[in-house]
């Protein structure tokens, strides 16, 4: 049986609390299991609502390393409060293959149980990651259906005629636009579709 290696991730809000009962209950729990300690993760003093957290971040380039099988945390928002933040990092840890444990959540991804759970979470994700693509697709439809332009601006034809005749002298595209003070990716696309 392969001894599995384990980060632990804690935070607190204020320098006034401790994460000591947490990590306390951590550490305990990881000798239960008889897995091995890689490193604990201590964030004081850093909200949860985004991932600007120093040893959050460490956290995350050590699991890029894959540097330990599992990450283990108190409770779901010690890693985040933010229900996307959380969501992608959860992601990003499956992908790279570490599991995760939330201690007081009872979410485990090292059991069938606790798989499927992450995958149900996954599916509720994804479905709401489609109804934004959705609902931002009829935001669009709507606004064109209103008349709205969406895009760039067009090209005033004066601007547009004075490209097209440097061009015909000669000129390259960036030469074009640093001379009408425009960006070189419009004009190009505008006289390519002319010709």
């Amino acid at each position: 049986m392969d001894i599995k290696t384990v980060a632990i991730y804690a935070r607190v809000s204020t320098d006034r609390q401790s994460t000591e009962s947490q990590i306390n209950t951590l550490r305990e729990y990881i000798e239960k299991r008889s897995w091995k300690l890689f490193r604990e993760y201590i964030d004081t003093g850093f909200t949860g609502s985004n991932t600007k957290r120093p040893a959050f971040n460490e956290m995350i380039a050590d699991a890029k390393k894959r540097s330990f099988d599992v990450l283990l945390v108190y409770k779901l928002d010690r890693l985040s409060r933010s229900l996307k933040d959380l969501i992608t990092t959860l992601d990003d840890l499956q992908s790279l293959g570490i599991d995760f444990v939330s201690y007081d959540n009872g979410l485990d991804t090292t059991t069938p149980t606790g798989r499927l759970l992450f995958h149900v979470v996954g599916a509720v994700a994804e479905f709401e990651k489609e109804i934004i693509r959705e609902r931002v697709i009829a935001g669009l439809h709507n606004a064109r259906s209103k008349g709205k332009r969406l895009g760039r601006p067009p090209i005033p034809c004066p601007a547009f005629d004075q490209a097209k005749d440097l061009r015909k002298t000669g000129l390259s595209f960036r030469k074009i636009a640093k001379e009408l003070n425009m960006d070189e990716s419009t004009i190009r696309f505008n006289l390519k579709k002319s010709l």
